[in-house]
């Protein structure tokens, strides 16, 4: 038997329906903040992300999916959306444009990583991305979005966690001064901050090793480096949340994974699923898009993973709302009931009312058994003495009452009781 590879999962046609409602969600509440959605390729050239999510990055250097296609060309399925989004602004001249777009979307990434709770090799992510407004108000806008959509799928115990990483201007004196506390410690530490300690030091404060994560405790923070621009910008942001009523947490070891990120970086992060608590993560990204050889254009947005908000709302035992359930089983109990059953079925359809079908010969009992087991709202039950009366027989599946209906009213019938 061919086995699903490791890190990936079926999403069942019983479980899909929590899916619509998390994407659902997203797209609601995209809208209430006026985005549109974009769709961009699951593969693109290697190049983007090595210039785009940074060469020094675990994704680039340890989790992507990178092929040679037949044409000799390196490809990678995207392991992030950002890039590509990117990308797709630059390429289509959005630039020139109305400004700022305003765009989300959802889609598959892949990691290469060890499976774990909350991170799978192909997962998904609901994503926004703003480009054209550099004022902290834009920040705003997309952590309140952010929060929305938390608050809108019932998600509780989540903390939003701020911090400020600087420009190119002010973080390089940052980088210095923690360089200089960083270097006594080396020894101690991993291998994998040791390897980062030239390249980007930053990145060291997002170390997960216990013994690492103790030295960055007492690490200069990123707020007391801040140019008069980037304190400034960061100072309007939180008097903003504040008037708003949004609560978080400053975080001065929070520096997110990828590269691109300057002034302003955000997660909202849950104890309710283990050591992976992120749900939401982004920030602003000033100098991604001149840097994939665009404008010079402002950006800011996040990514979020859908599995993870789906664990989240498992793990607090937050019932999502299943979708409504069929409207109508047609049961027909010979060659004739049969034909009529198949016809009416379709004008129910054709009436916007979710109707079923025998497909598998059953008996009498076997259908309404079936018709159970796919919680059927109503059973239309047609045979012989059906189509001689000119009546069917209409059983409702909640209270197991019945009553004729005349095979002219039939559809009408179900259709005032089903809509």
């Amino acid at each position: 038997m061919i086995t699903i590879p490791k890190g990936t999962k079926d999403v069942l046609p019983s479980e899909a329906y929590k899916w619509h409602f998390v994407e659902g969600t997203a797209r609601r509440i995209a809208a209430l903040y006026n985005l549109k959605e974009i769709r961009t390729p699951v593969f693109e050239h290697t190049e983007l992300f090595a210039r785009g999510v940074g060469d020094t990055t675990d994704i680039v250097n340890k989790e992507m999916y990178t092929f040679l296609d037949k044409g000799d060309r390196s490809m990678t399925l995207k392991p992030e959306g950002t890039a590509g989004v990117v990308r797709s602004f630059i390429e289509n001249g959005m630039a020139g444009g109305v400004l700022p777009a305003k765009m989300y979307y959802i889609t598959p990434v892949f990691r290469y990583e060890r499976p774990q709770a909350g991170r799978l090799r192909e997962h998904h992510q609901f994503g926004v991305e703003i480009f054209g407004g550099k004022g902290a108000e834009t920040d705003a806008e997309v952590i309140l979005l952010a929060r929305d959509y938390i608050a809108a799928l019932g998600v509780e115990g989540v903390e939003l966690h701020l911090n400020s990483i600087g420009c190119k201007h002010c973080r390089p004196k940052f980088n210095e001064a923690l360089k200089e506390y960083l270097r006594p410690h080396l020894p101690e530490m991993c291998a994998t901050c040791n390897a980062r300690f030239d390249k980007n030091p930053l990145r060291i404060l997002d170390c997960k090793e216990e013994k690492c994560s103790a030295i960055n405790a007492g690490a200069p923070k990123t707020l007391d480096f801040l140019c008069d621009e980037c304190r400034q910008h960061f100072e309007k942001l939180t008097s903003i949340l504040d008037a708003c009523g949004v609560k978080y947490v400053l975080d001065p070891k929070l520096v997110r994974g990828l590269d691109y990120y300057s002034k302003t970086v955000f997660e909202f992060v849950s104890t309710k699923i283990g050591a992976q608590g992120t749900v939401l993560g982004g920030g602003r990204y000033d100098t991604l898009i001149e840097n994939l050889g665009g404008p010079s254009v402002p950006a800011v947005g996040f990514g979020s993973g859908i599995e993870r908000m789906l664990l989240v709302l498992e793990n607090t035992g937050k019932s999502v709302p299943e979708e409504p359930a069929l409207g109508a089983y047609v049961a027909g109990l010979d060659e004739a009931g049969r034909a009529a059953a198949f016809a009416l079925a379709e004008q129910l359809r054709g009436m916007g009312v979710s109707a079923e079908f025998d497909h598998a010969d059953r008996s009498v009992k076997a259908q309404f058994k079936y018709a159970g087991k796919i919680d059927a709202k109503y059973v239309v039950v047609i045979g012989s003495n059906e189509l001689e009366s000119g009546a069917y027989t209409v059983k409702n599946m909640a209270d197991s009452s019945s009553e004729q209906v005349k095979a002219e009213e039939i559809a009408e019938y179900l259709r005032s009781r089903l809509q």
